[in-house]
C-alpha cells in the first residue's frame, strides 16, 4: 500500500485513515460492551448451560405436554356434553343413526377392527452405505415429512376406515408435518420411531403400501442406509376417537 504523500488524493486518504481508526475504536468498544453484558447475564455461569436460556426445542416440548393435558380435558368435557345431549334431544331414531354415521366418518368415535401398522425410524447413528451405494448425506438418514405422508396416503387409498399416527387419530383436517427430525401433529411433538396404525382390510392395506411409488423410493433408502421399516398385521385393534378441537383456524385480511 502506498503512503498518503505519494497518493494523488492525499487529503481524502488521510480522512479515510482517521475514519478507519475511529471505526476500529468503536468496534473494540462494542466488543467490550458485549463481554460485560454477557458476564452480567451469565452471572459467572456458562451461557451454554444456563437453564434460564430455554431452548426452542424445550419450549416446543413444554407446549406439547400442555396441549396433551388440554386435549384430555377437552375429551372429558366432550364426553359429558354427549351424555347430556343423549338424554333427551328430541331427535328420531333415523336422525340418531345418521348422526352416528357422520361421527364415524368424521373420526370422532372409536373404531375397532383388523389393522395394519407401519413403523418408520431413522437410520442408526453409525450408519454407513451398503455396498454399491454412495456415502449418505445427513438428510438420507432421517425420516422426512414426505415419508410419513406417503404411508398415510397409501393406507387411505387402501380403504382404511380409520388411521392413528402415534397416539392420535387423524381426521380430515389433520396435517402431518415435520420440523427437523421431529413430528408435529395437532399441537403435539413426537420423535422417531413413528408408528402409523390403520383399521381396515389387512390385505388391501398392505397391497396399497406395496403399490405406492413414494414408499418404493423410501425402501431404496432402507436398503441403502438402514432406515427403519416394519409392517405388522394385528387383529381387533381399537383406535380412539379424535378428541381435539374441530374449529378451523384461517388467516383473515387486516382491516
Amino acid at each position: 500500500m502506498s503512503n498518503s504523500a505519494d497518493s494523488p488524493e492525499g487529503p481524502a486518504r488521510r480522512t479515510s485513515v482517521w475514519a478507519v481508526r475511529g471505526l476500529t475504536a468503536a468496534v473494540f468498544a462494542l466488543a467490550g460492551l458485549i463481554f460485560v453484558t454477557s458476564a452480567n447475564t451469565a452471572k459467572g455461569t456458562n451461557l451454554r448451560s444456563d437453564s434460564s436460556l430455554l431452548k426452542l426445542s424445550d419450549l416446543i416440548r413444554e407446549r406439547s405436554e400442555k396441549n396433551a393435558e388440554l386435549n384430555d380435558s377437552a375429551a372429558s368435557l366432550r364426553a359429558q356434553i354427549d351424555a347430556l345431549a343423549q338424554r333427551d334431544d328430541g331427535s328420531t331414531e333415523a336422525e340418531d343413526a345418521k348422526l352416528k354415521a357422520l361421527e364415524k366418518a368424521a373420526g370422532t368415535t372409536e373404531i375397532t377392527g383388523d389393522s395394519v401398522s407401519v413403523t418408520l425410524n431413522d437410520a442408526p447413528p453409525d450408519a454407513t452405505a451398503n455396498p454399491g451405494y454412495p456415502e449418505p448425506q445427513p438428510n438420507d438418514l432421517v425420516i422426512h415429512q414426505q415419508d410419513l405422508q406417503a404411508v398415510v396416503n397409501a393406507l387411505w387409498q387402501g380403504g382404511a376406515r380409520g388411521i392413528q399416527v402415534m397416539d392420535q387419530r387423524l381426521i380430515s383436517t389433520s396435517a402431518v408435518r415435520c420440523v427437523g427430525n421431529t413430528l408435529i401433529l395437532q399441537g403435539r411433538v413426537y420423535s422417531p420411531p413413528y408408528k402409523v396404525t390403520a383399521v381396515g382390510d389387512p390385505g388391501k392395506l398392505k397391497q396399497a403400501l406395496n403399490k405406492s411409488t413414494a414408499i418404493q423410493n423410501y425402501l431404496l433408502y432402507v436398503k441403502a442406509y438402514g432406515l427403519g421399516w416394519k409392517v405388522d398385521e394385528d387383529e381387533a385393534v381399537t383406535l380412539p376417537g379424535y378428541s381435539g378441537t374441530v374449529d378451523l383456524h384461517y388467516a383473515q385480511p387486516v382491516e
